[in-house]
């Protein structure tokens, strides 16, 4: 979790939370010694083959986001790209497995241990003695020991992200041999197998200006199966090549090189053969899905992509199209001139689909999940109860099967925040906050004093709805919100092209509903109709809401703030489920969509929503990485608030010592336990509600093996390479 960014400090009034405990909570989960973690839910797709398959040479094109800031992975503005670098060119001493665990990697280490535990906690490296730096000198002690210091938190002119871990190190020392690398700590450390993962060389790590400046830009010292030939930003390219140095299986490829390329080009980029891997988003995928099946996705219209067909050719979309159309001969020079265009946009579609058919999509379940944020700092959702009420409402199945269900991936909800399936922490302690129940849910808020046809005042210019009271965003001041409306002040449809969309895979112009049922396009439920009267037949009528609720003269509103742009579809189809499901117990949203660009630094961080969505990425040492996300904010010594990564502003005491415990404590089943009474505190506190795990889908080359969606386990890149002719990919890949 420590690379989606690091704590900040926003202003923010004093409120008072409600203990977890002040209501009702059921038996806490983790005192079993039972192992609950399961399998993970999506296994990977790469398409593996025997290292014999793989011709050796080559390279391979890799879309990325963007060209990192920075190639130090302990930097603030490290990102994605920035730790895939650091994967392939830099030494780790564990890394993921399948199931998200960490795992010693073989090619740094041939042992650590725990080696003392009294009065000190004492962690034995034995190092690989092949394991040099490219410039020729061993891995090593001063190494270990220079990052460190850097990392340590003890000298502010290191410009560190974090310093979790690395703070509770008392000294590194060589030891026996300088194979042998002995540290100690100052109180015990369960995570201890999270440091040292990348290690930089002494070069960077030893002074403040290398750490600060010498490796934003270039990484001359390297140990993996890559080194960093070259950084070019003007092209918007990075190239790794194979390390003559290297003493692990040689890479198969030669080169790779990440590529910056806009998701809504990807497609577009693919099919010219410009790039040969790319995380792609439904609809390229989908895109890619129907070339592979000989069909066409229809005829583009003014512009925009076509919606996915059923397998039609290209000539057949082309006769629709035409016959659509009708004749030249009687049309306008304006008309002649738009057809013109359309003709040549449809012409370029299918020479895409055709050249789209040499990939195929590659799918599993990212280790991140998607979650429902309550701003618990004030209005409404600062009383716990709100908070229960908005979760209970909520059927959580049902909004993963509409973002999972049409991509043929496991719709499960995620029950924990600290962990997913399949990972040693996870175990689903959803049954502390309860599953979806509306009349649990009206009874919380009745509690909280919120009742159906209680008086509400007429609001004055300027004066908002019980909900988010934060100023807006220049953004929306400025006219850059993309629109906002009220789900539950009537029936009509809202949302852009992209929200209408059928996100279950029904008929086109039908609409899935928030219970599960689907309405056909002319069947939609018109304001004033009666509930249930365009269900099938024999089935029972939904309760009617039970009206706007309102307190102390105001309407319960909650601003619900969502990003507006193209790749965000998902998300807003997700939200208005969301919205529909309040609305049967009797709270409205107040639906805003702003710019991606403002939506987590003007909304998210400064605490500007009352509902929002946005993911978490998975750790497998939640210990240390998921307790800034829910530790309890703190004043600064200059007024503000400390939210750390906590935007939800919702904590307690007793998760924030819970987590202590769980990372002081060297005995991994009482960690786990401890973990898991956390996460069933958070449950029940309200914060935020797991949602789904979010898809990963890659597109891939068919002939690219041993890449693509990775699931949990860090990706082998010295597997990685294109089929030799002739071969088809094996069942399962081969460490030969």
């Amino acid at each position: 979790m420590s690379h989606h960014g690091v704590g900040l400090r926003a202003v923010m009034r004093s409120v008072a939370f409600l203990a977890a405990g002040a209501l009702a909570v059921p038996a806490l989960a983790g005192c079993s010694s039972e192992d609950e973690a399961g399998r993970p839910l999506a296994g990977q797709d790469i398409a593996p083959a025997a290292r014999d398959q793989v011709a050796d040479g080559g390279t391979l094109r890799w879309a990325v986001d963007d060209i990192p800031e920075t190639l130090n992975a302990y930097q603030a503005d490290a990102d994605a790209a920035t730790n895939r670098i650091a994967q392939a060119t830099l030494p780790a001493m564990f890394r993921l497995d399948a199931q998200g665990r960490p795992q010693r990697d073989a090619d740094y280490l041939e042992t650590a241990k725990v080696v003392e535990s009294e009065p000190r906690q004492v962690v034995l490296y034995k190092l690989n003695q092949q394991a040099v730096w490219s410039d020729g000198r061993e891995i090593g002690a001063a190494d270990f020991a220079a990052q460190w210091r850097a990392l340590s938190g003890k000298d502010s002119a290191y410009w560190t992200a974090r310093n979790a871990g690395y703070d509770r190190i008392e000294k590194i020392e060589r030891g026996a041999s300088d194979l042998e690398v002995k540290v100690t700590f100052k109180r015990p450390y369960t995570d201890w197998r999270s440091l040292f993962s990348p290690l930089y060389p002494k070069s960077v790590m030893g002074t403040p200006d290398s750490f600060n400046d010498g490796a934003r830009r270039k990484l001359k010292v390297t140990a993996g199966p890559f080194a960093v030939k070259k950084v070019d930003r003007a092209e918007d390219e990075i190239s790794l090549t194979r390390n003559p140095r290297w003493w692990g299986r040689p890479a198969k490829l030669s080169e790779i090189d990440l590529m910056a390329v806009q998701r809504s080009k990807r497609a577009a980029a693919l099919a010219a053969g410009k790039i040969d891997l790319a995380d792609v988003d439904a609809d390229t995928a989908s895109r890619i899905s129907v070339a592979g099946n000989g069909g066409a996705s229809g005829a583009p219209s003014q512009g925009a992509s076509p919606q996915t067909g059923s397998g039609r050719t290209a000539a057949k979309a082309l006769g629709s199209w035409a016959r659509a159309h009708g004749s030249d001969e009687d049309a306008s020079d304006e008309e002649v001139l738009a057809r013109k265009k359309e003709r040549k946009a449809i012409a370029k579609y299918e020479r895409q689909q055709e050249a789209l058919r040499g990939f195929e999509v590659r799918k599993s379940l990212e280790p991140a999940f998607t979650q429902l944020a309550l701003n618990g700092s004030e209005g409404p959702l600062a009383d716990e109860r709100v908070r229960r009420a908005v979760a209970r409402a909520l059927d959580r199945e049902a909004l993963a099967q509409v973002v999972l269900k049409p991509l043929g991936l496991p719709a499960v909800p995620v029950g924990s925040h600290l962990a997913l399936s399949g990972q040693a922490a996870y175990a689903d302690n959803s049954g502390a906050i309860g599953g979806q129940d509306t009349a649990e849910a009206q009874a919380l808020l009745a509690d909280a004093g919120w009742v159906p046809g209680a008086p509400v005042k007429d609001k004055k210019k300027g004066e908002k709805a019980a909900g988010s009271e934060g100023k807006k965003s220049q953004d929306e001041s400025e006219g850059g919100s993309d629109g906002a409306y009220i789900v539950g002040e009537d029936n009509k449809g809202h949302g852009d092209g992209e929200d209408k969309k059928d996100h279950d895979g029904g008929e086109s112009g039908s609409r899935h509903l928030a219970d599960g049922r689907q309405y056909g396009g002319e069947a939609h439920l018109k304001q004033g109709g009666a509930a249930g009267a365009y269900a099938p037949k024999g089935t029972a009528a939904p309760a009617p809401a039970p009206g706007p609720l309102a307190k102390d003269g105001k309407p319960l509103t909650l601003r619900f703030v969502l990003p507006s742009g193209a790749g965000s579809g998902s998300l807003r189809a997700v939200a208005e489920r969301i919205g529909t499901m309040l609305e049967r117990v009797g709270i409205r949203t107040d639906i805003t969509k702003v710019s991606d660009s403002s939506y987590f630094k003007d909304h998210i961080a400064s605490g500007q929503y009352d509902l929002a969505l946005y993911s978490w990425p998975a750790s497998a040492f939640p210990a240390t990485d998921a307790r800034p996300i829910y530790a309890k904010p703190v004043p600064a010594a200059d007024g503000s608030l400390n939210v750390e990564q906590n935007y939800t502003r919702v904590g307690t005491d007793q998760v924030d010592q819970l987590f202590d415990r769980a990372a002081g404590t060297l005995d991994e089943d009482e960690s786990r336990s401890l973990l898991r009474k956390a996460d069933s505190r958070i449950w029940a506190s309200a914060g935020s509600i797991p949602l789904y795990q979010r898809p990963q889908l890659t597109a891939a080359r068919k002939d690219l093996a041993n890449a693509g969606s990775f699931g949990f386990q860090t990706p082998v890149y010295q597997d990685m390479g294109f089929l030799k002719n002739g071969v088809k990919p094996s069942a399962a890949a081969s460490g030969n």
